[in-house]
């Protein structure tokens, strides 16, 4: 079985809201979360996840801090420090996070921050968030799997499109594959439908195709009932009148210089690229096209792109969380709350595991990068010495009716610490 926060202790800590209890080094945990302002709410329902995470006899205590209040993180960072916390769990955004970082980086004050952006990351500053290149390089190691071996990407150029472009490059390095061809294209239908043509070589295949054509139309023979000899004239009396040609059929090109192709638009803009792809002869069905988890959000609006993969959580992960915090909290918990719950749950069971002699906390980078992870509402993850975290995502694929169905379930465990 999986070592780590397991989540059989769920039910332990439904029970109700954080009271006092005293960690068995006597430190307290820095949470810093938006407590006011436009992300209150938010901020207000990831507390209380990790609330109910802690909510056992001997878990550490919650030092909770606003990060909307005046100074910011800044501010809500320095009190942290201040209270000697042993770890702080935030911010939440990564703009937060940074702030936080500069008031802990003279100090060896652990965090981890509940952003999916990979910038924030360092040896003493951990993201939570599911980030792009999770999400690529379990695909990417998919695609490996049925033998693709030629990798693009025809992204946005938008912060996304390139956390995604980036990933891309650096899982196709890890795998001793050669560089991607990536193209960061334009915001119009033309834009994306000239640079699409373009870096599918679609004139080219197009030329191929013709050639092709033409040299299989020579070879076939001529029409019953006519002279090869004599064209004109008619074998038979009923040849007298030609046949109707058969109607033009459109010529099918060859498949473009890559066998999968990452994409990263959402919204209008990728009904743009279907309508792009559709023109240069890019199918699904040929080529393994790859996307981001956000499209599981609109899967049932995707059947265009049947058999398209995305990488995410397997939702049946988290139907215990959400049945307990919806028993205790009466509403959907939004998976932002996940990482809180995690966050602190993982932090609890570090707390009262045995520890190295002389260590002042149970957080130390050796506890906190252990191998074999921790076991969380969405699946097992864990943490690298650079501040990135492993998560063992499923592949989803698009339906050709819309909406997916997983066809990778996750392993349940990290793979050779690179997922």
């Amino acid at each position: 079985m999986m070592a780590g926060v397991l989540m059989s202790t769920l039910a332990a800590c439904a029970g109700g809201g954080h009271g006092p209890g005293t960690s068995h080094a006597g430190r307290n945990v820095g949470v810093l979360l938006p407590l006011t302002g436009n992300n209150a709410r938010l901020g207000q329902e990831m507390l209380s996840a990790a609330r109910m995470a802690m909510n056992t006899p001997g878990a550490p205590t919650l030092d909770v801090h606003d990060t909307a209040a005046p100074g910011g993180a800044t501010a809500a960072a320095q009190a942290a420090v201040k209270a000697k916390d042993g770890i702080i769990l935030g911010p939440l955004t990564a703009g937060d996070a940074t702030q936080a970082a500069t008031v802990t980086a003279q100090t060896d004050l652990p965090m981890l921050a509940f952003t999916s952006d990979v910038s924030v990351a360092r040896p003493d500053v951990w993201i939570l968030g599911i980030a792009p290149e999770q999400q690529v390089r379990r695909m990417v190691g998919a695609a490996i799997k049925e033998n693709r071996q030629h990798f693009a990407a025809f992204l946005p150029d938008n912060a996304l499109g390139h956390a995604m472009g980036s990933a891309l490059q650096q899982s196709c390095s890890e795998h001793g594959l050669s560089s991607p061809q990536i193209v960061y294209h334009g915001a119009t239908t033309t834009e994306i439908t000239e640079q699409l043509k373009t870096f599918s070589a679609y004139e080219s295949r197009a030329a191929t195709a013709a050639t092709q054509a033409a040299a299989t139309a020579a070879q076939e023979p001529a029409p019953a009932g006519v002279d090869p000899a004599n064209p004109d004239s008619s074998a038979a009396p009923e040849a007298a009148t030609p046949p109707a040609p058969p109607a033009p059929q459109e010529v099918h090109l060859p498949p473009p210089p890559f066998d999968a192709l990452l994409l990263a638009d959402t919204g209008l803009q990728l009904g743009h690229v279907i309508a792009a792809m559709r023109t240069a002869q890019i199918s699904p069905t040929e080529t393994r096209i790859m996307g981001p988890g956000l499209w599981g959000a609109f899967a049932g609006k995707l059947a265009q792109l049947q058999n398209a993969w995305y990488a995410a959580p397997d939702p049946a992960s988290r139907q215990h969380f959400v049945q307990l915090f919806m028993a205790q909290y009466h509403h959907m918990p939004t998976p932002l709350a996940d990482l809180s719950y995690d966050a602190a749950a993982l932090v609890k069971a570090l707390d009262q595991a045995p520890r190295a002699p002389g260590a002042k906390n149970g957080y130390s980078v050796t506890a906190l990068t252990r191998p074999e992870g921790f076991s969380g509402v969405d699946g097992v993850f864990g943490f690298t010495g650079n501040g990135r975290t492993r998560r063992d995502l499923a592949i989803f694929q698009i339906l050709p009716e819309g909406g997916s169905r997983i066809v990778q379930a996750p392993s349940g465990r990290l793979q050779n610490g690179t997922n």
